[in-house]
């Protein structure tokens, strides 16, 4: 068993068993379940808007070269600066290198998964830079000195008394304040530091070919503060994250917000296309798009796999599955959590320590079910646990298990030989560790071969 496969198992069991934990993200998540469905309304015929916008993506991601080329040729004709990154090293050395050339001691940044892929937090604090989330779940997180639990509600985990009682801990507030009140306070905080920042960081939820100009959704207004009020705005995206045509937000933008978070459209919707024009008074004077591979050219490369590249990160899928809200985005122990997560973690950071992920599914398809663009997620699930098979490491126990009960399944005799409590004790204990996170298999006292000819024999 590998590292990541044991951290794993040990963090799910604890979570697994914490009732409290599972009260608090069933409560959020209830509250998710009954918005979605008036979102769902605005649509006319929801079944096609997806599979339109599955086609949109399918047709991104086919010819993403040559999207992306475009994105550069349009972004760059207006003054902004185009970086590829291969790897996340390559994208954290170009962020310090800007950082460096505008002496910068203090930075905003915007929601963003890409930034927690690359660990750029712990990066820029490694080289004296200060750097505060300005999303009230990621600062939530940051004061705490955790990862965010969920794609979309980074602090879905923690009920209002736990963030109460980590602003008074952190930042020397009344524990018994109120979420009015503790909003407040990180205002309050976080106003100051956009005025002393000298360069914002946002992600990108959509990179948009033709325009070559960024597309960011929120609802706090942060990432348009961000983006906006500092010098300097650097902007992280994963190559997926394009799509062809300005006309097509018209479509992701009220699925992305259905999806996410069950509205009809996000509260602060912003296209920026580059740095302050000369007639413009707003805007940053300098803006970088880092363009980030780090092993999404892996996804890209397998035409089974390459579907999970049309995410749109809206984390419908962790709030369907049943193993998610038992065990918790922290049990992952990456970025990505969840039915998408388990699918293109080890796409992008190897099979070898990553393919435990994959057979962390019930495969009852209900991922799939709530996806907007409608990847095939539990599919892909098993594609991986194919590919980890036929083409990574496996323990020898494991293969020579498989193995037998591949000739046993092909051959009668051997699946009649013995009773059911024999096969039990067979698997149960021969097999270590079948049982330890399975509950125990119990066989019949007779194939059901053995029991068609017994009835068989009684006709006649």
């Amino acid at each position: 068993m590998t590292e990541q496969a044991a951290t794993f198992i040990a963090k799910s069991t604890i979570k697994a068993a914490d009732l409290e934990h599972r009260r608090t993200i069933n409560h959020n998540i209830g509250k998710y379940n009954a918005a979605v469905p008036a979102g769902k309304l605005q649509f006319y015929d929801l079944s096609l808007a997806r599979e339109r916008a599955k086609n949109v993506k399918w047709r991104a991601i086919e010819t993403l070269d040559q999207q992306l080329e475009e994105f550069e040729r349009q972004f760059t004709a207006r003054g902004g600066k185009v970086i590829w990154a291969e790897t996340a090293e390559q994208a954290l050395d170009e962020i310090l290198m800007i950082c460096k050339a505008r002496a910068c001691k203090t930075i905003v940044k915007s929601k963003s998964m890409v930034t927690e892929e690359i660990h750029l937090n712990a990066f820029l604090k490694e080289h004296g830079i200060e750097s505060i989330e300005t999303d009230l779940g990621e600062y939530i997180q940051q004061l705490d000195e955790e990862a965010p639990y969920h794609i979309v509600t980074p602090a879905m985990h923690k009920s209002k008394e736990d963030i109460a009682k980590l602003f008074a801990e952190k930042l020397g507030t009344d524990s018994k304040l109120n979420p009015e009140q503790l909003t407040r306070v990180a205002r309050n905080i976080l106003r100051e530091k956009f005025t002393q920042a000298e360069i914002g960081i946002t992600g990108a939820n959509f990179l948009i070919g033709d325009m070559g100009a960024i597309a960011i959704t929120e609802n706090e207004g942060n990432a348009r503060l961000s983006c906006a009020w500092p010098p300097v705005h650097i902007a992280i995206a994963g190559i997926e994250k394009m799509i062809p045509s300005f006309s097509d937000l018209g479509l992701f933008w009220p699925l992305l917000s259905t999806y996410g978070t069950g509205q009809h459209i996000t509260v602060y919707n912003t296209i920026v296309s580059g740095p302050r024009q000369p007639d413009e008074t707003d805007g940053p004077e300098e803006m970088y798009v880092i363009l980030l591979d780090n092993g999404r050219i892996n996804l890209l490369a397998n035409a089974k796999a390459r579907e999970a590249l049309y995410c749109i990160r809206c984390g419908a899928c962790l709030n369907a599955c049943p193993v998610y809200k038992n065990i918790g985005g922290h049990s992952y122990n990456t970025t990505y959590s969840g039915p998408i997560g388990s699918v293109i973690t080890p796409h992008l950071k190897g099979f070898n320590e990553w393919k435990h992920l994959s057979y962390a599914s019930s495969l009852c398809g209900n991922c799939t079910e709530v996806c907007p663009v409608k990847i095939n997620l539990h599919e892909l699930l098993l594609e991986n646990r194919n590919e980890a098979v036929a083409h990574h490491d496996t323990s020898f126990a494991e293969r020579m298990a498989w193995k037998g009960w591949k000739q046993a399944m092909l051959h009668r005799g051997m699946m009649n030989m013995g009773n059911g409590k024999l096969k039990s004790r067979i698997v149960n204990k021969l097999f270590k560790g079948w049982a330890t996170h399975r509950s125990a298999l119990q066989f019949p006292a007779k194939t059901f071969n053995e029991i068609w000819k017994e009835r068989h024999t009684l006709k006649k």
